[in-house]
């Protein structure tokens, strides 16, 4: 069953080239258009389940806030249509419909009726909501004088006092510090193991890949990528480098691996990234490291057109393709300074595999500074693969092997 259902949805708003324009279009008679239409989304298709956790991301303008105004019924749709099943919480714009003079208690009980709460039900309620948002004596001051933290934890808490069928949060929680954040995106994870349907808007490449089961890509008022977290993040980075350098340049392509994952690569290829493989302490290529193992990740470079430096970065990602940990030349001093065509390198990065047990991978960048916004001559996702065993550690939780003297003492 599908909680959301979206199909050929369109919006588009009225230019007019002048505010004489829209009154002669309005008179009595008017028999010509005298305006354009600015599309902001267009032929927008895809739905999603009950149940179903799914990210949205895309650039500035890529028509997010506009589509979850239509879902939620803010907004009407041009062309298409919209049909959700449940009762819907969203959290589009932060302390929307709050009223200003108003005490956080009185907006919360108004907000709530909004969302089809009775009074008395807001009544018995509201101990919860004080004790979740925690912002003490200011429940009863009026909201003017409330920072936008305080107003993100008062509507987040009103939102989510009773379990929706369909939650929309749209990149509110990342005002919050980072206490109430950790503490909303648990109250998140929970929803989403009773059934509630997510739908969540954040440029937070973790908490998606952590909440979702799947992510679109938006890209100009489009669907241009639905699949798994991972293979859409890594495509939306890459588009990410395209668009930062101002003008369409370089490869973008995914290719499925035998293994079944999406791997990406990008870049302009002034230099490129010609092997990647994991080294023991006998120098052994490896594919299977023990927990607390010291290992060697070398990297071959080929320059295949001068430029003015050449930086590497390097990242380890888990299954999920959280980064574990990543850095750059850049960042080390390292920068090789004008390379010509022709040379090679070998980049060689020694470190103790203190990683929790499970499938991991290496992404690697060739940039030109400390990011690949500026120039991204080569950047490859999945560029190798290695899983993590406990071999000879005591057992443990987590993704890093921290490894503790624990003293114990009688008192």
């Amino acid at each position: 069953m599908d909680a959301i259902c979206i199909k050929n949805l369109g919006k588009a708003y009225r230019q007019y080239p002048t505010r004489w324009a829209r009154l002669l279009e309005w008179l009595p008679g008017a028999r010509h258009a005298r305006h354009t239409l600015r599309w902001v989304l267009h032929d927008v298709t895809f739905s999603i389940r009950a149940g179903e956790a799914v990210g949205l991301v895309g650039m500035n303008g890529a028509g997010k806030s506009t589509l979850l105004k239509l879902i939620t019924g803010t907004s009407e749709a041009t062309t298409g249509s919209v049909q959700v099943s449940g009762r819907i919480a969203a959290l589009l714009e932060l302390g929307m419909g709050f009223h200003p003079d108003f005490s956080g208690r009185q907006n919360a009980l108004t907000a709530g009726q909004l969302l089809g709460i009775s009074a008395h039900d807001m009544q018995q309620l509201m101990p919860h909501i004080e004790a979740f948002a925690e912002i003490g004596d200011y429940m009863d001051m009026p909201v003017r004088v409330y920072s936008s933290g305080m107003q993100m934890r008062l509507a987040f808490s009103v939102a989510t006092c009773v379990r929706p069928e369909v939650l929309i949060v749209d990149e509110a929680l990342s005002v919050g510090d980072a206490y109430f954040q950790h503490k909303s995106f648990n109250r998140i994870r929970e929803f989403g193991r009773l059934g509630t349907t997510l739908l969540i808007v954040s440029h937070d490449r973790a908490a998606i890949q952590s909440i979702c089961s799947r992510a679109i890509l938006l890209r100009d008022g489009a669907v241009a990528l639905d699949g798994d977290p991972e293979t859409v993040l890594d495509y939306y980075n890459a588009a990410l480098a395209q668009n930062g350098l101002q003008r369409d340049t370089g490869t973008l392509e995914q290719v499925t691996l035998d293994s079944g994952r999406v791997q990406t690569v990008s870049g302009t290829r002034e230099a490129v990234v010609t092997s990647v493989s994991l080294h023991n302490a006998q120098g052994e290529a490896i594919e299977m490291v023990r927990v607390g193992e010291p290992v060697e990740l070398r990297v071959q470079v080929r320059v295949n057109a001068d430029v003015p430096q050449l930086v590497l970065g390097y990242g380890i990602k888990n299954r999920l393709g959280q980064v574990m940990y990543g850095t750059n030349t850049w960042h080390t001093g390292q920068v090789i300074e004008a390379p010509r065509a022709g040379a090679c390198y070998v980049f060689s990065m020694r470190f103790a595999a203190n990683l929790g047990m499970g499938s991991y991978s290496v992404q690697t960048a060739l940039v030109d500074s400390d990011s690949h916004l500026t120039a991204n001559f080569e950047w490859r996702d999945l560029a190798l693969v290695f899983n993590v065993v406990n071999v000879d550690k005591w057992v443990f939780d987590g993704a890093a092997w921290l490894e503790p003297t624990i003293d114990i003492q009688t008192v």
